[in-house]
């Protein structure tokens, strides 16, 4: 005869479900923990054996449930000399990676606290509400693009500090590019920046945004002014696809693209549209920017080229713009001497 069934029964199993449950989060929380750190460990080595320093302190694990974290207190990466006149260090009081359930493929790389980034002889404390970038995940593959982002950043200056509200942008790189494709594609966009102190054209600038991508061969060893000729030789150029602003009274837009001539400065062509050209000449003069002569045959330019919009607001004008022997010129008039670009290992025979 067939007992009757039973609740009872039932109970051992339903209190077994959530153990094995919270014991398999449990298991897959320790395992996603120990491939970031171990992913992070196998990429600081690899930067080191390039000549790299990667330094920080005690990881330490966290995030779960919902995440597994690994936080580094006092970061430090230095190195990029053969890439970088001078090298890049940059340091942080602490840097979270974090993989947030279920976006497994995704990297979260948060730095936290002050910070400061030195490109050779100049550097730049900074803090921000947040820092934050994100990029996928390939078995195998080291990341490639990442998506990253600043809220309410501050840079210290020599003149005081630079504020943006908001920054975000897309970071794209391909170590086996050919000449026709990109090397290195990026994206910007800035919203809402205050400057350390007025310029020309008032103190802020509403936004920047930009396109450009960086093609040619990417060279190796260690000599920046080898490797800047290498690139060059194999038709590396730097195109500008697009970038807008909007400064003051002034908004424009403008595309290039340039190269490095055989003295290893930068040449190359392109155009720009503005809107409140006129005024922003007035106002790079009265600043000292350009030279007073310059400003009156660029002024008398303008005012041939320029055209109304159809909206009836300011005119607009589009004009050439060249670089050429270390000179910014517009429409051919000459409008500002460019400092010399000085690569390291440059009289190395």
């Amino acid at each position: 005869m067939e007992r009757p069934f039973s609740l009872r029964r039932l109970w051992p199993v339903l209190l077994l479900v959530p153990v094995l449950l919270a014991g398999g989060h449990a298991l897959l929380w320790r395992w996603m923990a120990g491939q970031i750190e171990t992913s992070f460990t196998d990429w600081a080595d690899a930067r080191r054996a390039k000549g790299w320093v990667v330094a920080y302190g005690t990881p330490v694990r966290g995030g779960w449930p919902f995440a597994a974290t690994l936080r580094l207190p006092a970061v430090r990466l230095a190195g990029g000399s053969a890439t970088i006149p001078g090298g890049l260090t940059w340091t942080a009081e602490a840097m979270t990676l974090r993989v947030v359930l279920p976006r497994l493929g995704d990297l979260e790389v948060e730095a936290e606290g002050v910070q400061r980034l030195t490109l050779g002889e100049a550097s730049f404390p900074f803090t921000a509400d947040r820092v934050l970038a994100t990029m996928a995940l390939e078995p195998g593959v080291p990341p490639h693009a990442a998506q990253f982002s600043a809220d309410r950043l501050r840079v210290g200056l020599p003149g005081g500090a630079l504020e943006v509200r908001a920054l975000s942008g897309d970071l794209d790189t391909k170590a086996s590019a050919t000449e026709a494709e990109p090397a290195l594609s990026v994206s910007l966009d800035v919203q809402d920046v205050l400057l350390p102190m007025p310029g020309p054209l008032g103190r802020r600038l509403e936004h920047v945004r930009a396109e450009l991508s960086v093609t040619g061969p990417v060279p190796g060893g260690r000599v920046p002014a080898r490797r800047a000729e290498t690139w060059r030789d194999g038709g590396g150029t730097v195109e500008v696809r697009s970038l807008s602003l909007q400064w003051g009274q002034m908004t424009v837009e403008a595309a290039a693209t340039m190269a490095l001539d055989e003295a290893l400065q930068p040449m190359g062509a392109g155009t720009l549209q503005v809107e409140g050209a006129s005024e922003a000449l007035s106002a790079l003069s009265a600043a000292g920017v350009i030279g007073r002569r310059a400003a009156v045959t660029a002024q008398a330019a303008v005012a041939f080229l320029a055209r109304p919009t159809a909206e009836g607001g300011a005119a607009r004008v589009e004009v050439p713009l060249t670089v050429e022997n270390r000179t910014l010129a517009m429409a051919r008039i000459p409008l500002l001497r460019l400092p010399t670009l000085t690569w390291p290992g440059g009289g190395l025979e």
